[in-house]
């Protein structure tokens, strides 16, 4: 009885032990997109202030591929000693209702950390249109059903689906272009191959503010810091809309519940700093912590919320 007792008397101090020696050599943040796009960004805003939180240095490793995947598969089979992450994104919540076969399971083998941030998308067009608000464009949809081209990039990618979800809620009939990337959308937009776009924020808004493109709303649920006098798309018209991008950080599933909450105490803090809200808003996104439960519930219920439209689209499964 005794050595039952000790042995539970160690457990339970080893336990806090974990965090107090962790980190214990370098910790990699693995994020599946390239470097210079705003994830990449966003990650290396981030790692040099939890170096100094963590008192070992913090490498961000860029395993570029689509939804991810490379990325999430790496850190889903590393050791769960929190010294290996993942940046996670929206791409991460629906990949279980955009791809057929996965090696890993995109919910349950990974451990919530924290948010980092979200960045909202803005439907636009060319100011020569003569669409110049949400209710123009969906009462042209209306009056010549499938003459509306709305250029995204990628299938899948967050403009796409936020395409799509306009499409199921507005009821209007509009084709989706997708192109490679946001220079070709942009092109498409001023060469009259498209009427309008979906496209994040950030990387519109010196068009938007000198006049080269006319913003019809942005996706958020609130206006965006970055540009408040656009209006929200859910205010111009369409009640309830809402489509956001947004990073966080994640573990491998089973890494010891002391790791994560040091981790996510440094993370909130970090994303409360000045210098990091204000370098982020340069970017479009803002910094935002939260606990690990509530990203867990964040992520399931946009997994179910974009599978929806994935299933109403048709989108056939990559």
């Amino acid at each position: 009885m005794m050595r039952w007792l000790l042995a539970l008397i160690l457990v339970a101090l080893a336990v806090p032990a974990e965090a107090q020696t962790y980190p214990q050599r370098p910790v990699r943040v693995v994020i599946g997109f390239g470097p210079g796009g705003v994830a990449d960004i966003v990650a290396r805003t981030v790692a040099p202030k939890l170096t100094e939180a963590l008192g070992q240095q913090v490498v961000v490793e860029n395993r570029p591929s689509a939804g991810g995947i490379v990325a999430a598969e790496t850190v889903a089979k590393a050791e769960p000693d929190g010294h290996t992450l993942l940046l996670i994104s929206g791409g991460n919540a629906v990949s279980a209702s955009l791809y057929k076969s996965l090696s890993y399971d995109p919910i349950n083998d990974f451990a919530m950390v924290s948010s980092l941030g979200f960045f909202d998308l803005a439907l636009v067009v060319d100011p020569s249109s003569p669409i110049k608000s949400l209710k123009d464009l969906i009462q042209a949809a209306k009056d010549k059903p499938g003459t509306i081209n709305l250029g995204t990039i990628g299938i899948g990618s967050t403009q796409h689906l936020s395409g799509e979800l306009f499409k199921s809620m507005s009821g209007a009939n509009i084709v989706i272009v997708n192109y490679r990337n946001t220079p070709g959308v942009m092109t498409a937009l001023k060469g009259g191959e498209i009427q309008v776009a979906f496209e994040f924020l950030a990387p519109l808004a010196g068009q938007i503010k000198q006049g080269g493109v006319l913003a019809l709303g942005a996706t958020n649920s609130k206006r965006s810091a970055m540009l408040p006098e656009v209006p929200t798309i859910s205010e111009s018209g369409l009640a309830g809309y809402e489509a956001t991008s947004w990073n966080g950080i994640a573990a491998p599933a089973r890494t010891p519940a002391a790791v994560i909450r040091r981790l996510n105490q440094e993370l909130v803090k970090i994303a409360d700093m000045p210098d990091v809200k204000a370098r982020l808003l340069e970017l479009g996104v803002e910094a935002r912590g939260s606990t690990p439960e509530w990203l867990r519930d964040y992520f399931l219920a946009e997994s179910k919320k974009w599978g929806q439209v994935i299933e109403r689209a048709g989108i056939e499964k990559q």
